[in-house]
């Protein structure tokens, strides 16, 4: 049985991954990038609900008094 000739695996490694380098660098030069991106201001309303002009007060099943 014939042996598998290993000695060209490097030098087709590195070329495969020297091409592929080049590949991305070229995609990635092409690739636009905003220079200063500006924050839109978002513009928030005040929602008046009924619970918010008035004190409520949240009771506690365990905050009760103890009935014994």
């Amino acid at each position: 049985m014939p042996q598998l000739n290993t000695s060209t695996w490097t030098i087709t490694i590195m070329s495969m991954l020297l091409a592929l380098f080049i590949l991305f660098q070229l995609k990635l030069s092409k690739h636009t990038y905003f220079t200063n991106p500006e924050t839109t201001p978002t513009n928030t309303r005040k929602h008046n609900t009924p619970w918010e002009l008035k004190w409520t007060k949240i009771y506690l099943p365990l905050s009760s008094p103890q009935h014994s």
